[in-house]
C-alpha cells in the first residue's frame, strides 16, 4: 500500500468522534504520525503513530497554542472538532448562539491560527482542512437551523479568507460540507429517517484524505460539497 503521508505530522481535531475515528484511521494507513487534542482521556487511546493529548479545551486560546508549540514540524491540521444544536430563532438563547460559534467557528479559527504558526517550523507549505456542512452553504435548508448554520458558514468564510492569504506560503486551506452523516448518534436522534441519502464517515475521510496529500500541489480554497446520493 502506498502511503503519501509517510512520517507527515497531522493534528485531527474531534479525532475520538464518529467521523474522526474513521478519518484518523485513514490517515494511519496513508503513513501520517496522527495527533489528538482530546478534551478526555477516554475519547479515544495513543498508539504507535497516533498521539492523544487529553484535557485540550479547543475554545481556550492557550491551551490550543501551547498543544501546538509542542508538535513536530506540523504538516497538516484537520479541525472536526464541533457541535450541532437546533432550535426555533425564539427559543434561542444568546448563550444558545454563542455556543454554536465557539464550538463549530472559534475552535477552526483558533487551531487554525496555531497551525499556521506550526507550519512555518517545517518545510514549506502544508494543509489546513475546515468541517462546513450542508446548512452553512444552503441555509434555507432545515428549519431551527440559524445558529448551527451560521457558525457553519463562518467556517466557510474563514476557509477562503485563510486560502487567499497563505497563498503565497503554499499553506492550502480548504474545507468540506457534509450533509448528514451515517453515525450511531444521528441513527439514534433520527431513527424514522431514510438512511439511504446519508453520508457515510468513510467517504468523507477519503475528501479530507486528498485535500491533506502531498500530491494536491493547487487546490486551495475550495469548499466541497459532500452530500449522498439515494
Amino acid at each position: 500500500m502506498t502511503q503519501p503521508l509517510a512520517g507527515r505530522h497531522v493534528v485531527v481535531t474531534g479525532g475520538g468522534g464518529a467521523l474522526g475515528t474513521v478519518v484518523v484511521a485513514r490517515l494511519l494507513e496513508a503513513g501520517a504520525v496522527c495527533h489528538v487534542p482530546a478534551h478526555q482521556a477516554a475519547d479515544t487511546a495513543s498508539s504507535g503513530r497516533l498521539s492523544v493529548t487529553p484535557g485540550i479545551e479547543l475554545t481556550d486560546e492557550s491551551a490550543v497554542a501551547r498543544f501546538y508549540e509542542g508538535l513536530p514540524a506540523l504538516w497538516a491540521s484537520v479541525h472536526l472538532a464541533g457541535g450541532f444544536a437546533a432550535a426555533a430563532i425564539a427559543d434561542t438563547s444568546r448563550a444558545d448562539f454563542l455556543r454554536m460559534i465557539e464550538m463549530n467557528t472559534l475552535t477552526a479559527f483558533l487551531c487554525s491560527r496555531a497551525a499556521v504558526q506550526a507550519m512555518r517550523r517545517g518545510e514549506a507549505g502544508g494543509r489546513i482542512v475546515n468541517v462546513a456542512a450542508r446548512p452553512g452553504l444552503e441555509p434555507r435548508r432545515g428549519a431551527g437551523m440559524a445558529a448551527y448554520a451560521l457558525s457553519k458558514a463562518a467556517v466557510v468564510a474563514l476557509t477562503l479568507a485563510l486560502a487567499e492569504e497563505l497563498t503565497a506560503e503554499r499553506i492550502l486551506v480548504n474545507a468540506i460540507a457534509p450533509s448528514t452523516l451515517d453515525t450511531p448518534a444521528n441513527r439514534q436522534a433520527m431513527p424514522d429517517a431514510d438512511r439511504s441519502r446519508w453520508l457515510s464517515p468513510g467517504a468523507a475521510a477519503e475528501a479530507v484524505l486528498q485535500l491533506v496529500s502531498p500530491a494536491n500541489q493547487e487546490i486551495s480554497g475550495a469548499v466541497l460539497p459532500l452530500y449522498a446520493r439515494a
